[in-house]
């Protein structure tokens, strides 16, 4: 079996390349890639709240404790769900996982395109979704699900192997 698929070798950076800046066509490009990832019943309830601008980033800085390497990267994705948009049943919804989903996806094209990435979450902490919610003038059938910081890696973390056949079940548990 090939391990040279892009899911492979994908690794959130932490370290980024400030001499280099995401393109904005690069931003649409994995925000094409987000879009293409399944939804229940296609409902595609996600929206992407872009950060590019040197103010944006950093009042995300200020509200997210974990993410002071988007200074060196210069870009960060949003990812939101549009509450009104949710597919839901009685037992809930499932926005979260359709957002998951598009989070995966911008992250896999990101590593195609050569650009590092960092997944942040922001739900379910309702401070922190609130805190986000406020400071971007969200309207509140908006929900704010994770953030993902973008840029030029300035680090290239080990590949170790991560399939565990202790954690599979085959038939039965």
């Amino acid at each position: 079996m090939k391990k040279d698929s892009v899911i492979f070798k994908r690794r959130s950076i932490r370290a980024y390349d400030s001499s280099k800046k995401v393109s904005k066509e690069q931003i649409v490009d994995m925000l094409d890639a987000a879009m293409h990832a399944p939804t229940a019943m296609n409902t595609q309830p996600w929206e992407f709240m872009v950060a590019t601008d040197p103010e944006a980033v950093a009042k995300i800085m200020k509200i997210h404790p974990y993410c002071q390497s988007l200074k060196e990267a210069g870009a960060a994705v949003v990812v939101c769900a549009n509450l009104d948009k949710e597919f839901r049943t009685p037992s809930g919804g499932y926005a979260i996982y359709d957002c998951s989903a598009a989070t995966q996806n911008l992250l896999l094209r990101a590593a195609e395109l050569g650009l590092g990435t960092c997944w942040c979450g922001i739900a379910p902490e309702k401070e922190l979704m609130g805190a986000f919610r406020k400071a971007f003038s969200m309207p509140e059938n908006i929900e704010p699900m994770a953030l993902v910081i973008v840029g030029y890696p300035a680090e290239n973390p080990q590949i170790s192997p991560r399939y565990d056949e202790s954690k599979v079940h085959w038939q039965k548990w």
